[in-house]
């Protein structure tokens, strides 16, 4: 039997929408890969019978707090880019459906000393995977001034990387950068006017995305969906910026992460997946009222076809 915690952990977002888009198999083997506070696992594990089976991932050891025990549930403590390893690990070679709900959790916002928001004074960490090496600090203070720009410009989308990153090489030289707040002294002089909070929002982004290698792991977690599923098998996809919608999308739309379109002999698109909706889903209005980090999530959700 589950055990039923109440935590704050994570407030699931969009919770019956990716529930109708796994479209549930009670004996069928469905995939968390990102665990976080069980939210969407526990509500797909509610739902299977005893000889459905439900696989979770998280890389992130304060996840293992809302663990439960049961025969058909387990858990794997690993990045979700090693999907299909761990799946053969279990014995499992196909699964009916897999959700990934992509992003930082309230948890790991809300945790100070992960440095993940701006809001707080904290070390620049950022790691999603505590035993990981790479920090933001590091990112900081030894990219070159080219990385960084590169790394600003495409994950943060920011207009003015290279200056950002002339200015961080330059100051880091006499005094290494270590906290949220003495990055966002750095930052301060390139912040608009009346929409600070957004500018630095962007660049943690940016930072983030690089620590954790997230567009890299999102690539591979996609490349090994089509193998992995069951014919007419769901994926459910929810993205909190366009850099990973984009990826998303290409995949689901196109059969590819650049977006590019390969046709057979008679011109039918070759992809491994098919649409469920053709537009993203958002979150409704009340539940924006009720959590407003559902904000800027994005559901898309395909179908694994015969091809």
């Amino acid at each position: 039997m589950m055990e039923n915690k109440s935590t704050t952990y994570h407030i699931p977002v969009m919770l019956q929408e990716c529930l109708e888009g796994l479209a549930i198999n009670p004996d069928g083997v469905y995939v968390d890969v990102t665990f976080g506070g069980g939210g969407h696992s526990k509500a797909i594990f509610e739902k299977l019978s005893p000889n459905g089976k439900l696989i979770a991932f998280d890389q992130d050891v304060d996840a293992q707090a809302n663990l439960w025990e049961a025969p058909n549930f387990y858990f794997v403590p690993a990045n979700f880019s090693y999907l299909s390893n761990h799946l053969r690990v279990l014995g499992i070679k196909q699964v009916d459906g897999i959700l990934a709900d992509l992003g930082v959790s309230s948890h790991q916002f809300d945790e100070a000393d992960r440095g993940f928001t701006i809001r707080s004074e904290a070390r620049l960490d950022m790691r999603m995977n505590q035993a990981a090496d790479l920090t933001a600090e590091v990112v900081l203070n030894s990219y070159t001034e080219e990385d960084l720009t590169r790394i600003f410009r495409a994950y943060g989308e920011l207009t003015q990387a290279k200056r950002i990153a002339q200015r961080i090489v330059l100051n880091r030289s006499s005094k290494r950068i270590k906290t949220t707040g003495e990055l966002i002294h750095q930052l301060t002089p390139f912040a608009p006017k009346k929409k600070e909070h957004k500018f630095y929002a962007q660049v943690f982004q940016a930072l983030r995305i690089e620590v954790n290698q997230e567009m890299t792991v999102l690539e591979r977690l996609l490349e090994q969906c089509a193998a992995v599923l069951k014919p007419h098998g769901r994926l459910v996809v929810m993205s909190y910026h366009s850099l990973e919608d984009r990826l998303v999308k290409n995949y689901m739309k196109r059969g590819s992460l650049d977006g590019t379109i390969t046709k057979d002999f008679f011109g039918k698109v070759l992809k491994p997946f098919d649409e469920v909706v053709r537009h993203p889903i958002v979150p409704s209005e009340l539940e924006l009222e009720r959590n407003n980090r559902s904000r800027s999530a994005k559901l898309r959700i395909a179908s694994r076809n015969d091809g």
